[in-house]
């Protein structure tokens, strides 16, 4: 059985990934092999969650005080993603492309609930899991390899951390096709779709209750054998009139001057009477509705949707092999710790990969 050290090791020798984290200080004293093999000990101990104490008693010329100041010193947040940007990128690189076919441009996302401790702001009881805890939203490729990661509150839209995770991820990929769930859909999300320029394709939960909506007004006649399924036509007027404040809104989200949640804050359910949510709803209402007849008449287009909405299930079901110190559970209520984990664990991953 291959260790997780020798996991890190290998993939340190072939990629060099920890070169990407520097001190924070004006110099460093330490020489480079001495920090490489701390570096390697707080990766291993964060992303297992073991913590750094553990790594301690197998390596007596080590204290715990060292690895920890090598955590504060070095271990800064935007160099963990570009060390997972290091390693995805290697990954992609090294693909023989007659086994794992051409460099991909679909992803799936999804979300995991981890337990947490509550005394502070992020931790939330979760409605549908049930317990204490933080979401970690994943957006990893068909080919298994995590683009970004992201911690959020259990109350968090999953539909603001796909559209994140698609304009913010840490490599030169382009996203073109966005696989979830039901929960990380909505009208307003499929009306961002285009807007941003990627395909959003979800697997629907209940497809049998889905409506289909009219293209124009007045030709109630037409398609006879849908009438059971069709209800009113699209307003497209509406969208003609909001046009500019729906590209207000997508400019601000693709070129980072906006949060997506509280863009998406705006557009909710308690702002009906709003003119650019009623026309993003309508404009996903359209999008919905050409979405819902490619899904019905391409049995390719569901496999596809189902494959990488699987991978990512996948990437779940192996969180708790991996991240197992502590009972899985983010034992800390400092949110830097919180967010440096939810970190560590998809570069093990990467590593792995």
């Amino acid at each position: 059985m291959t260790s997780w050290l020798d996991v890190l090791k290998e993939t340190e020798l072939r990629v060099g990934f920890p070169d990407v984290f520097k001190s924070l200080g004006t110099r460093e004293v330490l020489d480079r092999e001495t920090l490489q093999h701390r570096l390697l000990l707080c990766l291993y101990g964060l992303g297992t969650h073991t913590g750094l104490k553990r790594m301690v008693p197998s390596h007596h010329d080590l204290t715990y005080r060292e690895l920890l100041y090598t955590r504060h010193r070095f271990l800064e947040k935007n160099a963990w993603r570009e060390a997972i940007r290091c390693v995805v990128h290697a990954t992609l690189a090294a693909r023989l492309t007659h086994i794992w076919g051409e460099g991909t441009t679909s992803w799936a996302a999804d979300g995991k609930k981890f337990g947490a401790w509550d005394q502070n702001l992020m931790t939330e009881w979760h409605i549908r899991y049930g317990g204490r805890g933080v979401m970690i939203y994943w957006h990893v490729e068909k080919k298994s390899a995590c683009i970004y990661s992201q911690r959020k509150r259990c109350s968090s839209s999953e539909v603001a951390s796909m559209i994140e995770g698609v304009r913010r991820h840490c490599t030169e990929m382009q996203v073109e096709r966005q696989y979830v769930d039901s929960k990380g859909q909505s009208e307003i999300g499929l009306a961002f779709g285009p807007l941003l320029g990627f395909d959003l394709l979800p697997r629907l939960k209940a497809m049998a209750s889905q409506k289909l909506y009219r293209p124009v007004s007045g030709r109630a006649g037409d398609y006879p054998n849908l009438q059971d399924i069709l209800t009113r036509p699209i307003n497209w007027e509406l969208i003609r009139q909001q046009y500019d404040a729906m590209i207000q809104c997508a400019t601000a989200l693709r070129l980072e001057t906006a949060e997506p949640e509280s863009i998406l804050r705006r557009f909710t359910r308690n702002n009906l009477k709003q003119p650019t949510y009623q026309a993003l709803a309508e404009l996903g209402k359209a999008v919905k509705t050409l979405f819902l007849c490619r899904y019905l008449d391409a049995e390719s287009l569901r496999q596809e949707i189902n494959e990488g909405l699987n991978v990512v299930e996948n990437w779940n079901s192996a969180n708790g092999f991996i991240f197992y110190g502590k009972g899985g559970e983010i034992a800390t209520n400092r949110l830097e710790d919180q967010e440096i984990a939810g970190l560590a664990l998809p570069l093990l991953q990467a590593c792995l990969v």
